[in-house]
């Protein structure tokens, strides 16, 4: 069980090494995503660019245990920090990457440090990818992960969701799914940068107020398309209606203040509270998207993690009895 001395505080500016990054980010890769064609060589080389900067940038802890699963069509890792054991609860993470790029290899170190920093077991879930399997593929694969750890023995509420990018909106997809179908829910969920409104009107009034160091919203919403191009963009699973949002479980919400996708993740928390939901919303100031990834641009990566620690442990200590909305955890950084 995590246990709290000192809560993490959230910083008020930008550490010097994140910031001389974000400059060198988007003059650097921001300037080659772009141009990169979304064609089967091109998308191979997406996917190896970010496999190599995930494991350049990233840093699993020595002591990690991993364990691949390939299980009745459900793939994936669980990965368990130094010293962590399988116990009565786990973190379901869902990864992101525009539906296209990543998988549980990828985020490996992102999954052991989580699991290090909130003493829980992660199982990474492996959904299929863009372009060769479209909407609702991976949603569909997502929601199968997720009732596969039930039939391992955990109970809804003793499980955690957590995802980044593209992983937050399939998150949301199936937290809300749950709630029509009045299923049980998972007893919070934990979202890094998440990608919520599938058009990018949200992420393309957030460019003009500051650019993302990494990425346009044009070629970003041209990789979506890849999953999404066969589907109405007003379908309820595409769109997302937060109007259940008192059925859902707990939210915190951490994104970048570089970031585009803010903007998502201050649309979420406000439709989320405007609905009666419970959510923590965090902007961590200059930082990029899902920075949580990617410990050695900067301190606000682990920084981050023990965030959610604090917050899983504060949420378990509450228990499930709890109403109160907390206030959210913010600094504006739009500019």
């Amino acid at each position: 069980m995590h246990t709290i001395s000192t809560p993490t505080p959230l910083p008020t500016r930008a550490s010097a090494r994140a910031t001389v990054t974000a400059h060198a980010t988007r003059w650097g890769l921001g300037t080659f995503t772009g141009a990169i064609p979304l064609n089967p060589l091109g998308i191979r080389l997406s996917r190896g660019l970010i496999a190599t900067i995930m494991r350049t940038l990233g840093r699993t802890p020595a002591g990690t245990t991993v364990h691949r699963v390939e299980e009745n069509g459900i793939s994936g890792e669980w990965v368990l920090g130094p010293g962590v054991r399988r116990g009565r609860r786990a973190i379901y993470y869902i990864h992101g990457s525009a539906y296209t790029i990543c998988s549980a290899r990828t985020h490996r170190s992102l999954a052991a440090r989580l699991s290090l920093a909130t003493g829980l077991a992660v199982f990474v879930v492996d959904y299929r990818l863009a372009p060769e399997h479209r909407f609702p593929a991976a949603a569909d694969d997502v929601a199968a992960g997720f009732d596969w750890l039930l039939r391992q023995g955990f109970p809804p509420g003793d499980v955690v969701i957590a995802g980044d990018s593209a992983g937050g909106h399939l998150a949301c997809d199936l937290v809300l799914r749950r709630a029509a179908d009045a299923a049980d829910q998972p007893s919070s969920v934990v979202l890094f940068s998440p990608l919520i409104d599938l058009t990018f009107e949200l992420a393309r009034t957030q460019e003009r107020i500051r650019r993302d160091p990494a990425i346009t919203a044009a070629a970003a919403a041209r990789l979506v398309a890849l999953y999404t191009r066969d589907v109405a963009a007003d379908d309820p699973r595409l769109s997302l209606d937060f109007a259940p949002a008192r059925h859902l479980p707990p939210f915190l919400v951490q994104t970048g203040g570089a970031e585009m996708l803010s903007a998502d993740a201050r649309h979420l928390d406000a439709e989320l509270r405007a609905h009666g939901g419970d959510s923590r919303l965090e902007i961590w100031p200059g930082m990029m998207h899902v920075f949580q990834a990617l410990p050695r641009l900067g301190p606000e990566a682990d920084a981050a993690l023990r965030r959610v620690g604090d917050f899983l442990a504060d949420q378990e200590s509450t228990g499930p009895s709890a109403t109160s909305v907390p206030a959210a955890h913010s600094v504006s950084d739009a500019s």
